[in-house]
């Protein structure tokens, strides 16, 4: 493939991002029950990786704009920096909303997706780094599967979450708020997914 600019290396910088916004995101529901400053921290974290995935994303923007030959199709660049972008965004969303609802406690099912979204995270930085060469299309839509099926244990957990949410919690505004926390989580996994397909479909026009 043609190698002007450098948006393979782009792509792994925001993917890199991608995996400390939620990896944090686990540690803050691991430390959310003990110090309300430790989770102001994790927030913090979180903020920081998605300012410098912001900067990434201007960055490949600005070099698809100058660019004569990409190595990928153009709009293939965009969707997949901006499919990137929406996950850490929206980690960043799961995570002030968990801050700012001031619920009681973190529950064991939040934590759960928040390692699913860790895992995916985890599979969506490999299967970028194998981007550069088709050589490793057969490894990469290997990823993709393991991300949809991480979605869909994803799914599962959500569902399990809220029949436990509905039968057991008494305080309406409770069930409220962890309501739009799990499927907050659960979205993640789904933009997990949005971006292996996308991966995917570069594989399969590109091999």
């Amino acid at each position: 493939m043609p190698q002007e600019g450098k948006f393979f290396e782009l792509f792994n910088a925001h993917a890199e991002q991608v995996v400390l916004g939620s990896r944090t995101l686990v540690n803050l529901l691991t430390v959310f029950n003990q110090s309300d400053e430790e989770a102001a921290k994790q927030c913090d974290i979180i903020d920081e990786a998605e300012d410098q995935a912001d900067r990434i994303k201007h960055e490949t923007m600005r070099q698809l704009h100058k660019s004569f030959i990409t190595p990928l199709d153009r709009e293939e660049i965009h969707q997949l920096i901006t499919g990137l972008d929406g996950i850490l965004d929206l980690i960043q969303d799961a995570a002030h909303t968990i801050s700012l609802y001031n619920i009681r406690h973190i529950t064991v099912e939040s934590v759960r997706l928040s390692e699913l979204i860790l895992a995916s995270a985890e599979f969506v930085q490999k299967a970028v780094a194998m981007l550069p060469s088709m050589d490793n299309a057969a490894e990469i839509l290997k990823l993709c599967r393991e991300i949809d099926q991480l979605e869909t244990e994803a799914d599962r957990e959500m569902r399990g979450a809220m029949s436990r949410l509905f039968r057991e919690e008494p305080d309406v505004r409770e069930l409220i708020k962890y309501k739009a926390i799990y499927e907050l989580l659960e979205t993640v996994t789904d933009r997990c997914e949005d971006v292996a397909n996308l991966i995917e479909g570069i594989v399969v026009e590109n091999s």
